[in-house]
């Protein structure tokens, strides 16, 4: 079984909604080869025993090609990492976190090819799903399955299998994607306190306005779209469960969850209120002291 990621890296011009003449966008492909825990990503690709993994990544890279799609290369990217010594770990995790982080990619889409051998003949069935890299959902799978023929080409096979499911699975990434860029990314907000606070959220700051209505008209002002929902609010605790964000800043870069918080965080220091903040994935968490 051979199993590898793929990378789909937005350019910028694409978050500024450019599209071509088709509406579609156009991607830049990054082929991951799988890698088990304690396996480093480039040397399970470069294995003397691992040529159908081989095959199988040219294979996805050319299938993408095809659709005017341009690919970069995955071992530059290793290369690069390999020069921090921070990347000094075996947490095959965290490489391809990272790996991602360093692309700035905005999907990934992991795929799974599998070679069967019969008596009759050969098969390959490949399995691709593709995720949103900042919330882990997902935006499109497809599977494409061969007949079986008395051959050992399997380069050939695999070709097949993925042209079969490529056009689609290509084009409801890019729709999905788009509705994304349109509607914003969703994150969520947990305001709370720390045990020896001399403060809540019922005290009044200005105006007649507690601390709670300060913040919620902060979250509505920076919101995207200023579309945000409050799931719960007391004296001590104010949760968002839906807080969107822009998929792109003004400048085009990567607009994340930790950009948000930071922009809090300022706000609430100005209202002379000692805070810290935690973020994990989409989550942010944080603490007036």
């Amino acid at each position: 079984m051979i199993r590898f990621l793929l990378i789909l890296l937005l350019p910028h011009f694409l978050f500024a909604q450019e599209e071509d003449h088709q509406g579609w966008l156009n991607p830049t492909v990054m082929v991951i080869p799988f890698a088990k825990e304690g396996e480093q990503l480039r040397t399970i690709y470069e294995k003397e025993d691992k040529i159908n993994l081989r095959i199988a990544v040219t294979s996805v890279k050319e299938a993408f090609s095809q659709q005017g799609i341009s690919t970069i290369d995955f071992r530059a990217k290793i290369k690069q990492l390999s020069m921090d010594e921070s990347m000094a770990i075996n947490n095959q995790t965290s490489v391809k976190q990272r790996v991602i982080e360093l692309s700035g990619a905005d999907v990934y889409v992991e795929v799974e090819a599998t070679v069967s051998e019969y008596e009759d003949g050969s098969s390959v069935a490949v399995t691709a799903t593709a995720y949103d890299a900042f919330s882990g959902q997902v935006l499109a799978t497809n599977v494409g399955t061969t007949k079986k023929y008395y051959t050992f080409n399997f380069e050939k096979l695999t070709q097949k299998a993925i042209e079969s499911f490529i056009d689609n699975f290509t084009k409801t990434i890019q729709e999905k994607f788009n509705k994304i860029v349109e509607e914003g990314r969703t994150i969520s907000l947990h305001i709370g306190f720390d045990e020896n606070a001399d403060t809540d959220l019922d005290e009044e700051m200005r105006d007649g306005l507690l601390l709670s209505d300060l913040i919620e008209s902060w979250v509505e002002e920076n919101a995207y779209r200023n579309q945000f929902h409050i799931q719960g609010l007391t004296a001590t605790s104010m949760i968002f469960d839906s807080v969107k964000i822009p998929v792109k800043d003004e400048k085009g870069r990567n607009f994340r969850a930790t950009r948000f918080a930071a922009r809090l965080r300022s706000f609430l220091k100005k209202q002379n209120l000692e805070v810290t903040r935690d973020v994990v994935g989409t989550k942010i968490y944080i603490t007036i002291n």
